[in-house]
C-alpha cells in the first residue's frame, strides 16, 4: 500500500496518530529526566491543506475539521498543535506533521532527532523546521539504519516514532526485523511505529510474526473506519506502542473515545481500540 503522506494531511488517522502520541510524550514528561525524541521517516514537517496533494484527496475534512469543531476536551493539546502552525485559528490551512509537533513537545532537557531520505521532502523538512519552536537535527538517510545507530539514546529515555509510506513489499518485514534488532540493542525504550488498515487478513498475519517476537508491554490501538473491508479500499490506521508509561495506559482509553466519536464516518459507528499484542 502506497501511503505518501502529503496526500492524507489531517486525515482521521493524522487526527488519532497526533493526539495519541501527544499523549504518550505528555505523560513520559510527568518525569523530569531528559527525553530523545527520533522520527525515522519525518515527511515534509509542514503540509498545505489547500495545496495540490491534500486538495486532490480533501481527506483533511473528515479529520482535522471534525477535530477542530469537536467539543471535547480531551482532544484541546491536540487542536492547540494544529492551531500553532495556524496563527492560532481554528482555518486549518496547514497542518503540522510528527517532526513539527514533537518539536512543540520538547522541554529545554529534551532533544529531536529527524531522518528523510527523500530528497526534496528532506529539503522540504529543513525549510519547515526553520520556524519550529524548537531545534532539531535533521538527517537524510535510510530510516532503517538510523534507527538502529540511534540506539541506544544518549539520554537514559527516548522514543522512536516509525511512520513509513509502505510504498515498498518489504516495508512490514523491515520494520519487523529492525524492531527485533533495536529491542535487543535498547529494552527499555518507546517505540511507536504507524501503520495503514486495508485488508484484515494480511494484518493479522503481521500482528502474528510481531507477537512471535516475543516483546513485552506492546500495545496496539487501531481505528477501523468500517466494519466490513471493501475490496482495495484504505479503512483505518493503527499504532503498536512498545514501553507504553502506566500514565498514558490509564488516560488512553477515555482519549480514544472522544477520537471515535469526532471521527466517525457518516453511518457508521468505527471502532477504535487499544488492546495489548503482549503484557
Amino acid at each position: 500500500m502506497n501511503y505518501r503522506h502529503a496526500f492524507h494531511a489531517g486525515n482521521s488517522a493524522d487526527v488519532v496518530k497526533h493526539s495519541v502520541l501527544i499523549a504518550l510524550i505528555r505523560a513520559l514528561q510527568l518525569k523530569e529526566g531528559a527525553l530523545t525524541l527520533i522520527d525515522t521517516h519525518a515527511g515534509c514537517g509542514i503540509y498545505d491543506l489547500q495545496g495540490d496533494e491534500a486538495g486532490r484527496t480533501g481527506e483533511a475534512m473528515q479529520g482535522v475539521v471534525r477535530a477542530l469543531g469537536d467539543a471535547s476536551p480531551l482532544l484541546d493539546d491536540y487542536r492547540a498543535a494544529v492551531r500553532a502552525v495556524n496563527g492560532g485559528s481554528d482555518a486549518a490551512r496547514l497542518y503540522p506533521g510528527s517532526p513539527h509537533i514533537l518539536a512543540q513537545l520538547l522541554r529545554e532537557q529534551d532533544g529531536l532527532i529527524l531522518n528523510e531520505k527523500h530528497p526534496a521532502d528532506a529539503a522540504a523538512l529543513r525549510a519547515a523546521m526553520r520556524d519550529a519552536p524548537a531545534p532539531a537535527a535533521v538527517h537524510q538517510r535510510d530510516a532503517y539504519e538510523l534507527w538502529l545507530a540511534m540506539l541506544p539514546t544518549r539520554t537514559p529515555r527516548g522514543v522512536v516514532v516509525v511512520d513509513p509510506p509502505y510504498e515498498e513489499n518489504d516495508e512490514r518485514a523491515r520494520i519487523t526485523a529492525t524492531l527485533a534488532a533495536a529491542h535487543r540493542k535498547w529494552a527499555h525504550g518507546v517505540t511507536v511505529i504507524w501503520y495503514p488498515l486495508k485488508d484484515r487478513a494480511a494484518h493479522g498475519r503481521w500482528k502474528d510474526k510481531l507477537h512471535a517476537l516475543g516483546i513485552p508491554k506492546f500495545l496496539n490501538v487501531e481505528h477501523w473506519l468500517y466494519d466490513q473491508d471493501q475490496p482495495g479500499i484504505y479503512n483505518g490506521a493503527g499504532l503498536f506502542i512498545i514501553n507504553p508509561p502506566y500514565a498514558f495506559s490509564q488516560s488512553l482509553p477515555p482519549l480514544l473515545g472522544a477520537l471515535r466519536s469526532a471521527l466517525a464516518p457518516e453511518g457508521h459507528t468505527g471502532t477504535l481500540t487499544a488492546q495489548w499484542l503482549r503484557t
